[in-house]
């Protein structure tokens, strides 16, 4: 199974403040039956170049990659990108896709879209070829009317899904509700630390076994797989 968002690199970000932490999520991880893990720390566009990310993030992979072992779920790198009005004039937006993929993972604000962001949204995927993935959607689902994720999905975006909101059930039948019709396609931890935002997702994938089967939940981790290839 794959863990397509992550706060797992050291130093990055909010999440994991040491290699020590870093190591603890990934051997919770591994023990929930996740063999591949994207890591995906913020970017902001207003904080920091596409090149000084990059470059900061390499660093942390190389200073964690010497204490990985066998009990260590394959790391995948990654961002997770803030959106911004003119986001889609960013020439460098490639390079923020998950390893070996097109997939851009965009983290939108918790309001309703505007008729210029679903505009933006869908010029990503059709202008800049981009295969655009909604980070933790279920953040701002409750202000999307049935409309505007209808528009999304024929424009090719797809949803990710953080494990907390299929772990507690208010509002989990959406969720099961989007998976089932391919519009959530990817399931993260969004695991920041080892306290207050620790690794849950191996609950997560209990849930869609129970409420949607094991031949469903066999299909979403080969769809996931299938993405690299």
């Amino acid at each position: 199974m794959i863990d397509w968002h992550s706060h797992v690199l050291p130093g990055m970000d909010d999440g994991s403040q040491s290699i020590e932490e870093s190591l603890q999520m990934l051997h919770a991880l591994h023990a929930q039956g996740i063999f591949s893990v994207v890591a995906t720390p913020h970017f902001y566009a207003d904080e920091d170049t596409v090149s000084g990310f990059l470059q900061r993030r390499e660093a942390a992979l190389a200073a964690l990659s010497p204490h990985l072992c066998e009990s260590c779920p394959r790391i995948l790198l990654g961002a997770e990108v803030a959106y911004y009005p003119g986001i889609v004039g960013l020439c460098e937006l490639s390079r923020l896709t998950v390893e070996g993929t097109d997939l851009l993972l965009l983290e939108m604000p918790m309001a309703r879209f505007t008729e210029t962001v679903i505009t933006e949204l869908l010029a990503l995927s059709s202008v800049r070829g981009l295969r655009v993935v909604l980070a933790h959607v279920e953040r701002c689902l409750p202000y999307q009317s049935a409309e505007t994720l209808r528009r999304l999905a024929g424009g090719g975006i797809s949803m990710q899904v953080n494990a907390s909101c299929l772990c507690r059930i208010p509002g989990r039948r959406r969720v099961l509700s989007l998976l089932r019709a391919g519009q959530v396609r990817y399931i993260g931890s969004d695991a920041h630390n080892m306290t207050s935002r620790p690794p849950r997702i191996g609950a997560a994938y209990r849930v869609i076994r129970k409420k949607l089967g094991e031949p469903f939940l066999r299909y979403l981790c080969e769809q996931g797989h299938r993405v690299f290839g």
